[in-house]
């Protein structure tokens, strides 16, 4: 169980030397970027919030935009309650652990038992925790050790991260033309909308989509 663990934390930590690098390439410092993965820690949710204010968008838009993208993670909360069980301090532990990988973990262990996916889901959530703080370290150093990050590239890290978060998720015909429509959009408002704002009206394609489904 461990090593399925450390199979997704690992390389989804070290990730966290992307957004270090894109977060001080946005004008933030080594200790706000350190402090986002350490409070924040929602990979996409960061990476929305310095895209955004790097951009020159307001801290609103960036806290909707990080928002939104981290509603999920209280669906996940739902999931995982009666598998957990968590009170007091444990329970503000574990909806900070509660991500993606953490929850995707946990639920891939239950035909082994309910232990088995309450090992899967604290292994998991700490290590892709601990990794990605470490990680997020040494992006921002090594970004702010070179000078003018722009320079190098590294003011396109966050659309480049955006899309390896999003690209494996395009499995079905349905995922791909709301993905595709949400870009179109985007691309369409960022002209004449401030920015943030794009990203979040790409929200109401995926409304509009659930909506229609059900």
């Amino acid at each position: 169980m461990l090593r399925d663990s450390l199979a997704v934390a690992i390389p989804v930590g070290t990730y966290g030397a992307a957004f270090g690098a894109a977060s001080v390439a946005a004008g933030f410092s080594i200790l706000q970027t350190c402090l986002l993965s350490l409070l924040l820690f929602s990979g996409a949710s960061q990476f929305a919030v310095v895209g955004v204010m790097g951009a020159g968008g307001s801290a609103l838009s960036a806290i909707a935009t990080g928002s939104l993208l981290g509603f999920r993670n209280g669906l996940y909360g739902l999931k995982m309650a009666p598998i957990l069980k968590l009170r007091g301090l444990k329970k503000i532990i574990g909806a900070q652990l509660t991500i993606d990988e953490s929850t995707g973990v946990a639920i891939g262990q239950e035909p082994r038992g309910v232990e088995a996916s309450r090992y899967g889901f604290w292994a998991t959530g700490i290590g892709v925790y601990v990794f990605w703080n470490l990680f997020t370290l040494l992006g921002a150093k090594g970004a702010q050790a070179i000078g003018d990050p722009s320079a190098w590239g590294l003011d396109a890290a966050v659309p480049a991260a955006f899309l390896g978060l999003v690209w494996p998720r395009l499995i079905d015909t349905k995922t791909r033309f709301v993905a595709i429509a949400a870009a179109l959009l985007a691309i369409a408002l960022t002209p004449i909308a401030p920015a943030g704002v794009p990203i979040i009206a790409t929200v109401t394609i995926a409304v509009i989509i659930g909506w229609r489904r059900s």
